[in-house]
């Protein structure tokens, strides 16, 4: 048995081993971890590379209500084809219908005090005729026929004004209608109803939303939104190929064909989500379009695009050169 006055060197020995063992364990670089999906490569030599997203041929219409409410009843749900005209949703309307029946009785007076003026009219042209007609003018004072003569001026003015309420009164019935029309929200355009986010009994409001109301658009065919770096966009060649790769899946792709350019440089938008996006760099964007059938993908979905690009090898000598030239014509001048 080992004496006890080595046994405390022992453990210390002991100790600094797994000191010195742990430490160096410790300093060893951590091990990359695989990707759990391979990126998806390029299929071009020369290439200019973008960030992609799915949207509908009409673009993700926001769907809002241009007076607010109590949301009445919804008419569509998620995945619905719908058409132009389509009832999507309705706001409360007790009160614009109440509105609407006291502007129809007021048309209907309006009409009523019309009928009454004409008949004042005809029957104070009458008794002026009558006056006229008298050929003894001691018959009838001059006062007489002056007073006959205002009452048919002052009945034309209210005929003339028995008209112009029931122009009021028509009036204030289409405004009526056309706010009840306005509280029945339709389909714009052709499509499929994309998201629903109201439900019956909440309140609507007539404003930007970060949650729109509704969300269609038309399916048929789809967009990718293409993100092309500003330090890129003198390389893009509306002409060239474009391939676009799922992003999760790189063995699902499919060719692009050019749907249009947006000439305006718009600030970047990183894809967090956040209501207040940060911006880092400025893009060109460019719209691209392919059959929906091809992939198996949905609306606001992110791709990896490659677009062909050709090759300049001089480019910056190019463009030295060319900043050169400038500035000694400008010294020559």
């Amino acid at each position: 048995m080992l004496n006890f006055n080595y046994k405390l060197p022992l453990l210390a020995l002991i100790g600094l081993i797994f000191a010195i063992f742990s430490i160096i364990n410790s300093n060893q670089p951590t091990p990359i971890a695989p990707a759990v999906v391979e990126p998806a490569s390029a299929p071009y030599k020369n290439f200019i590379a973008g960030a992609g997203i799915i949207e509908a041929q009409t673009r993700n219409i926001q769907i809002g209500t241009p007076l607010p409410g109590i949301i009445k009843t919804i008419n569509v749900k998620v995945g619905d084809k719908i058409t132009t005209g389509t009832l999507l949703f309705t706001i409360d309307d007790r009160e614009t219908r109440a509105t609407l029946s006291i502007k129809k009785a007021d048309l209907s007076k309006a009409n009523a005090e019309l009928l009454i003026a004409k008949a004042n009219l005809n029957d104070a042209r009458t008794l002026n005729d009558l006056a006229k007609a008298v050929t003894d003018r001691r018959a009838i004072s001059a006062e007489e026929i002056l007073k006959r003569q205002n009452t048919v001026a002052i009945a034309e003015a209210r005929l003339e004004s028995a008209k112009a309420s029931i122009k009021q009164a028509e009036a204030n019935l289409a405004d009526s209608l056309t706010t009840l029309e306005r509280l029945t929200i339709q389909a714009p355009v052709n499509g499929n109803v994309l998201q629903v986010n109201i439900r019956p009994g909440e309140y609507a409001q007539a404003s930007t939303l970060n949650a729109p109301l509704l969300v269609i658009g038309n399916l048929d065919k789809v967009h990718v939104r293409v993100d092309i770096d500003e330090n890129d966009a003198w390389r893009f060649d509306k002409s060239r190929h474009a391939v676009a790769f799922l992003r999760g899946n790189r063995n699902f792709k499919v060719e692009l064909e050019l749907a249009y350019v947006e000439p305006y440089v718009i600030p970047k938008r990183s894809l967090t989500g956040d209501s207040n996006e940060r911006v880092d760099t400025r893009v060109l964007q460019a719209l691209y379009r392919f059959d929906r059938k091809q992939l198996p993908i949905y609306v606001g979905q992110q791709m990896d695009v490659f677009i062909e690009a050709e090759d300049y090898p001089d480019a910056t000598n190019n463009k030295n050169t060319r900043v050169d030239q400038v500035i000694q014509t400008g010294q020559h001048s």
